[in-house]
């Protein structure tokens, strides 16, 4: 038999879940433990006293008691039975109301063959006077087989088996009230919501948030009893004066907002968070978020509640129903009829149950108990069904709170949470602190301003390029508030901060004109906003989405130059703001990387200003350009990667066009250069990275051409046509085909820069040593034996690329290249070895000179 503390671990859970049960099971968990405990007392009485005593019924007897009696005591006869040559006999006494029949010790034969005639008449008297019932001719062993008979003959089932059924229903009862916390799928799911309940409930930042909250409730009704004209700079009443329009992209100033009728008060934050404290709020937190995405799809929980209540409820029913039948079956006394005449001579007894009143009253007491936990199972379904347990509303813990943005959950969530309300509310308006996006960014920027000190923000200040003070903050959870006391920096930029916030503080910056947002949606205060639109001119926005270029950008009138780098290709162009451009009066410089396969008309908005357009697509074909057309004053035009295939005639109307640049595309051929003649400023043309095989005679016409990128294409010559580009200074034909140098190179007086790397070029004209202006000069990576001495002509020339040749030896006249320094020249070790020592000498002179390296 198993022990009460066995059978109980069936109804244990861990300590943590209490939280989860409601005062309804937890009332259910004590029934249940003193039902078991009914059931185990029976079955242990059961087994150890339970017993039935008969004695055999005479034929006499059964004849009176079948005649009707005058009195409820049953009516005794004597039937005397003869054996052979002996007798036995047997009375039957009367107690109470029952008769009881009490035999005496039987006589076998042996046994009174031994009583001798002998005996004195006076003790046979006293003997019969003494003795009051008849003898039965039955032995021990009879008795103890008639008893076993009739224990299982003439017992109701119920009366043998109750205490065997009240335990088993009592352990299916316990093992449903406790189900949800054991089946697998739920179980992780409990475990893990308790475990992030209990640390939300003891989070220092959870008590912190609330403690704010009060302060802000006590600071509430200080203002309201002032009255709202007497209101502090600090609080903003919900007036519209002062405040920008309602179109205007702005945030308003930081602060928890309470309610659409209470004023937004910003409460000065006092406490800092220790940093262990800061990083397990912040965990937290994540926890928080993924739990709910991982539990609100589903009901589980719920339905296997449901259906464990349920299955109580029936039991109860079921119980309660078959058990109330067979209380009045339970009887002290039983007649029986074994069947058995041929072993004891009898065939019928009666029997009594020694454990019939007992059984009774504990089958009554379990029946109560039974009733009273249907009651509750009841009870149960009735709350189940009552509200709507799979959705909870925080609106309460929002009104009490600052965090008014606390959402709603549904499903198992919210069937937890309103699982806790049961034990304690408090659990779940602390756990609501870490729904709150407000309470999270709240954290993170305490947390932030306590990590990134103004002596530490002060350290990753650099200088870029343009000699300009430099700050590049990347993945951070907002913009620390000392960034904006670096009053002496120019260049800011914020990369991966997706709740960068930019407050009045920014003003403090003066020195501020450029900003890089990298996937960073600011949000900037209306004061700040009227800082960055007078004195922001450079601003570069990366973005994935359209979504997240701020709406402010379009309306910063004193913006210079504007980089635009992310999708916003033609399906989407209606969702841009685009349109807003036209706010952007004095933008000069606008460049777009993206995807586009048209050019947008809304970029003709800043057409009437706009000196330099760059589009970079990412190699999806730009096909539709007439836009372009419109852009009168554009100086400066690149149309990057955009798969053309041959120069748009629309670049043609371009009369101020002075740069233009169509890098990696698809062209094949530019017989449309003659075109070009009409374009007057005209200098620069960049058609590198094509498929160009030759360049057209046509190309004589642009006269002003100064510069002529034609490398990475597929070049096998150059045309005479080129050099007579009097005003040409730099020529790249670098990465062609090309086998010879023209000797009329030497016509282009004007030339600086000439590059003809990764050609097949095996000899170097003397005409190309006229050109004495040239100042760079990259021969490397093709065929060439020789340097001529003529090289030593070349007084300006500061760069020299000769590596990647089949040189033996260099010129001894490079020394009179007197700007030309051992940095610029481009050679291997060996060759450079060659020289002359006093060559060698001059050449590694170093020289305070200027001058350009490279183009």
């Amino acid at each position: 038999m198993f022990t009460l503390a066995e059978v109980a671990s069936l109804n244990d859970i861990q300590p943590t879940y209490r939280i989860l049960k409601p005062w309804w099971d937890v009332f259910m968990d004590y029934l249940a433990v003193v039902m078991l405990m009914v059931a185990i007392f029976a079955g242990t009485m059961q087994l150890t006293k339970d017993q039935v005593v008969c004695l055999p019924v005479l034929q006499s007897t059964v004849n009176s008691k079948a005649q009707p009696g005058t009195s409820g005591k049953a009516d005794v006869t004597t039937v005397e039975t003869t054996t052979g040559q002996e007798e036995a006999s047997m009375r039957t006494v009367s107690f109470g109301s029952a008769p009881t029949v009490t035999p005496d010790i039987p006589l076998s034969r042996a046994t009174s063959s031994q009583y001798q005639p002998t005996e004195s008449g006076q003790e046979l008297k006293k003997e019969q006077k003494d003795s009051s019932g008849r003898k039965t001719n039955l032995d021990f062993q009879q008795y103890v087989f008639i008893n076993q008979m009739c224990y299982h003959l003439a017992l109701p089932w119920y009366s043998k088996y109750f205490p065997y059924l009240a335990l088993i229903h009592t352990i299916i009862l316990i093992v449903s009230s406790n189900f949800w916390f054991k089946y697998p799928k739920t179980c992780s799911k409990i475990e893990h919501f308790v475990s992030i309940l209990g640390k939300c409930f003891e989070s220092p930042w959870t008590t912190k948030a609330l403690s704010e909250t009060a302060c802000e409730d006590s600071e509430e009704n200080k203002q309201r009893l002032t009255g709202a004209q007497s209101l502090p700079k600090h609080v903003s009443t919900s007036s519209d004066e002062g405040s920008p329009s309602a179109s205007t992209p702005m945030i308003t100033k930081t602060g928890f907002k309470f309610s659409a009728e209470k004023p937004v008060i910003e409460v000065p934050s006092v406490t800092i968070l220790d940093k262990k404290d800061g990083e397990q709020a912040k965990a937290l937190f994540e926890k928080v978020r993924k739990f709910r995405a991982h539990v609100e799809d589903s009901d589980l929980i719920y339905k296997l509640y449901v259906v464990q209540t349920v299955i109580k409820t029936v039991k109860f029913i079921f119980i309660l129903c078959y058990t109330a039948n067979f209380v009045n079956a339970i009887s002290f006394e039983h007649i029986c009829n074994p069947k058995v005449e041929h072993l004891i001579g009898y065939t019928q007894f009666e029997c009594t149950h020694n454990m019939a009143y007992m059984l009774k009253k504990l089958l009554i007491s379990y029946i109560s108990l039974i009733c009273v936990y249907g009651f509750i199972c009841l009870y149960t379904l009735f709350w189940l069904f009552r509200i709507p347990l799979k959705e909870y509303s925080f609106e309460k813990v929002r009104e009490e709170s600052s965090f008014s943005d606390i959402p709603d959950v549904k499903n198992d969530f919210a069937f937890l949470l309103h699982m806790v309300d049961q034990y304690d509310q408090l659990y779940s308006k602390r756990f609501g602190v870490f729904l709150s996006e407000v309470s999270e960014n709240k954290l993170r920027e305490i947390s932030l301003n306590h990590e990134w000190t103004f002596e530490k923000l002060r350290q990753h200040v650099s200088r870029n390029a343009q000699e300009k003070q430099e700050l590049h903050l990347f993945m951070l959870s907002g913009v620390p508030d000392a960034v904006f006391d670096l009053t002496d920096l120019d260049v800011l930029k914020l990369e991966l901060i997706p709740e960068a916030k930019i407050p009045a503080k920014i003003s403090q910056m003066t020195n501020l004109q450029e900003l890089h947002l990298c996937h960073c949606p600011a949000k900037v205060e209306q004061t700040a906003f009227s800082f960055l639109r007078d004195h922001l001119r450079c601003l570069h926005v990366k973005f994935t989405d359209v979504g997240e270029i701020p709406a402010w950008v379009y309306l910063l009138k004193n913006l210079r130059e504007l980089y635009l780098i992310g999708n916003l290709n033609s399906e989407n162009n209606k969702m841009i703001g685009l349109e807003s451009l036209r706010e952007l009066r004095h933008l000069k410089i606008l460049h777009v990387k993206s995807n586009l396969t048209k050019i947008p008309s809304n970029i003709t908005d800043v057409a009437p200003h706009l000196t330099k357009l760059v589009i970079h697509n990412d190699g999806t074909k730009l096909v539709v350009l007439n836009s372009l057309k419109k852009m009168m004053n554009v100086a400066e035009l690149e149309l990057q990667n955009c798969e053309l295939e041959r120069i748009p005639h629309a670049i043609f109307s371009l009369s101020n066009l002075q740069e233009l640049d169509l890098k990696s595309n698809s062209i094949r051929t530019i017989e449309e250069i003659i075109s070009f003649q009409h374009l007057k400023r005209l200098t620069c043309l960049k058609l590198w990275h094509n498929k160009i095989v030759n360049i057209p005679s046509s190309i004589t016409h642009v006269k002003n051409l100064e510069s002529l990128y034609l490398s990475n294409n597929k070049l096998e010559s150059l045309p005479a046509a080129v050099f007579s580009l009097q005003k040409l200074r730099c020529l790249d034909v670098s990465y062609n085909s090309i086998a010879v140098i023209p000797v009329e190179i030497g016509l282009l007086q004007n030339l600086q820069h000439f590059h003809i790397t990764g050609n097949k070029v095996d000899t170097l004209p003397k005409q190309l040593f006229k050109c004495v202006k040239l100042r760079t000069l990259s021969l490397g990576q093709n065929c060439i034996t020789s340097i001529p001495e003529k090289v030593g002509q070349l007084l300006q020339l500061t760069h020299l690329e000769l590596k990647g040749n089949c040189l033996d030896r260099l010129p001894a006249t490079l020394g009179q290249c007197r700007l030309l320094r051992k940095s610029g020249l481009v050679v291997e070790d060996h060759l450079f070895d060659t020289l002359p020592s006093e060559v060698k000498e001059v050449l590694n002179q170093d020289t305070s000179i200027p001058f350009a390296n490279g183009i």
